[in-house]
């Protein structure tokens, strides 16, 4: 196979996974970013701590839906439903508004593929995602082209006890993934590795809101997933162990060049020669490289390939409601 050969090519022991899925690894602390890595449009520029609500308020929670990038491409990417997704709160004793989100410290693209730096063998990445908590809602932004509706009602003391979540999940989940590799486009197919993304952040929200007792709506929510499809992965080794003084000159030759199409700032031509470079090996070659967990992955590629999805993810039920007494 395909896999087989690559393998062998590089002369490299592999490991299949022994679960159905990859977990996002959690970390200890978040590391001060790489001053090498510096965002185009800067990180929650008006960002602020997040409140401390009196327990009795009642806070309403709203769905925040709009096109990725829409400050610069208006709706654009939302005819293709490439969405970005928040969340809203409104307190009802203060009468403010404030707007959380998750996403990338230095876009997309950043967290998506390395830069390939003439003084470093390994390639480098600028990959961090966060959390930002800010006041206010730009309730025209979300509603011109996206999505502003209330999806539940809580309490004051169920916002703390949120706020304390957000803050642990902030610190430990620090990685922005974007793809989601499964074996088919089938929902019953295996899935080899999830996304980390603005969406899955939302959901890890509600889903602690539904824990701590909050009712939700029963409306439709719709979610932008990328995929990426293949066979079984095959673990390649990490940075040290492919790139090191001892590592496997063959096979990091071939990750940077599988990387190097996908480098920043190109020109008219440049770009469209590397979407053809891209579509050589992704498409005609069968094959990709996933820096997932620090580790790499070779993915066999199979079709379709790769497809952005626009799919339902339900509001989840509460959890507590036994517990609650109602």
């Amino acid at each position: 196979t395909g896999k087989q050969a690559i393998i062998s090519a590089f002369n490299v022991s592999f490991a299949i996974k022994d679960s159905l899925e990859f977990v996002h690894r959690r970390f200890s602390f978040r590391p001060e970013p790489d001053p090498y890595c510096q965002a185009k449009y800067t990180f929650c520029p008006t960002g602020s701590p997040i409140p401390v609500m009196k327990d009795d308020d009642v806070i309403e929670v709203f769905r925040l839906q709009a096109p990725v990038w829409e400050f610069k491409y208006g709706d654009l990417l939302g005819h293709l439903k490439i969405m970005h997704d928040a969340i809203g709160f409104r307190s009802t004793l203060t009468e403010k508004n404030y707007t959380m989100e998750w996403y990338e410290l230095f876009q997309l693209g950043n967290c998506t593929f390395p830069h390939l730096r003439p003084e470093m063998n390994a390639p480098f990445w600028c990959n961090q995602g966060a959390a930002c908590f800010f006041e206010g809602i730009d309730d025209s932004h979300w509603k011109e082209n996206g999505t502003l509706v209330l999806v539940a009602t809580i309490s004051g003391d169920m916002f703390n006890k949120m706020a304390k979540w957000v803050k642990q999940d902030n610190e430990t989940g620090i990685y922005y993934e974007t793809w989601t590799v499964q074996a088919s486009p089938k929902k019953e197919a295996e899935k080899w590795f999830e996304s980390y993304d603005c969406s899955k952040f939302v959901l890890r929200t509600y889903e602690k809101l539904a824990e701590l007792g909050a009712d939700f709506r029963k409306i439709e929510t719709n979610y932008t997933r990328i995929f990426l499809y293949s066979g079984e992965p095959a673990y390649l080794g990490n940075e040290t162990s492919i790139f090191g003084p001892t590592g496997n000159k063959t096979l990091a030759l071939a990750i940077k060049k599988f990387y190097y199409p996908f480098k920043p700032h190109l020109s008219t031509k440049e770009f469209l020669l590397s979407l053809l470079q891209i579509f050589d090996a992704v498409v005609i070659h069968r094959e990709f490289y996933l820096f997932y967990n620090f580790e790499y992955w070779f993915l066999p590629m199979k079709p379709p390939f790769i497809k952005i999805t626009y799919e339902e993810i339900p509001l989840p039920n509460r959890k507590n409601r036994t517990l609650s007494g109602l």
